[in-house]
């Protein structure tokens, strides 16, 4: 037992609780070797299989899910590991989503508005409501453009659209007109019909207009005109309807209508108070 090691000094290397050895000790994933007087100590196969467990542990298995593979049982290997990171990914999502919840919530009292416990509780379900709205593409692409104290307020302004709002339905409006943009071009931007889409295409923004400020507009009128970027309608690129093209020629009839002192469609109540 020369190499071997008392408990307390294999919890001083290790970073283990005693407790925690014990524990191991019981389950069968650990087997120390005993002095004359009892004591438990750990040889060199001791420690290492002690290392393995932190190991494993890390990546998230159960003792039970160890003590299969220790076991050398003939076991799923992928199948569990898939399961596993299934769980990791699910609990990261939560994080992620209590952070942003905290952020919404910090955002407020950053403003100087009170938060109260039903306060609070509303920031959570309204929070939840914005994320839940929010594909994952789109989180990717809104994270690159809006700070997290922006989003906090994007989730704010967006649980005053009614609930009511249908996310696909609304997506497939996009698709559906920007496709025909798209067939009609070229076209000229101060033609009739360049500049019935331009009504057709602040129509369609009410739900976004009815809510956002002058700074929100902008940060997403930036976001569009990098479009190239990060649209798309392979997997994990964000699909907004219609592409950069689309795009620049609807700027460039917005622009024809104001310059020839046309007015715009009206926009919301939080850009008329700007």
């Amino acid at each position: 037992m020369e190499d071997s090691l008392p408990i307390d000094e294999v919890v001083r290397r290790t970073g283990l609780t005693s407790r925690a050895l014990r524990f191991y000790e019981a389950k069968g994933l650990v087997a120390p070797l005993r002095t004359a007087s009892g004591r438990r100590v750990f040889g060199k196969n001791e420690l290492a299989r002690l290392h393995h467990i932190v190991v494993l542990k890390s990546a998230g298995l159960s003792l039970s899910q160890m003590g299969q593979l220790f076991a050398g049982r003939a076991i799923d290997l992928s199948a569990m590991l898939a399961a596993q990171l299934k769980m990791l990914d699910d609990e990261a999502a939560q994080v992620e989503s209590a952070r942003r919840i905290i952020r919404f919530a910090m955002s407020r009292l950053d403003r100087g508005e009170p938060v109260d416990a039903e306060t609070f509780c509303s920031l959570i379900e309204s929070g939840d409501r914005m994320m839940n709205q929010e594909p994952k593409q789109w989180q990717a692409v809104t994270d690159r453009y809006f700070s997290p104290t922006e989003k906090a307020a994007w989730a704010e302004a967006w649980d005053k659209v009614d609930k009511g709002f249908d996310a696909d339905a609304y997506s497939a409006k996009w698709k559906a007109l920007g496709d025909r943009i798209k067939a009609a071009m070229p076209i000229e931007p101060d033609s009739d019909k360049a500049q019935t889409f331009v009504v057709e295409w602040f129509e369609l923004l009410k739900p976004f207009s009815a809510v956002s400020t002058a700074e929100m507009w902008q940060k997403s009128m930036e976001m569009y005109d990098n479009m190239d970027a990060w649209a798309g309608q392979g997997e994990g690129m964000a699909d907004p309807g219609f592409d950069k093209s689309v795009w620049d020629f609807m700027k460039l009839a917005t622009t024809s209508r104001i310059t020839q002192g046309g007015a715009l469609p009206v926009l919301g109540l939080a850009q008329q108070g700007e």
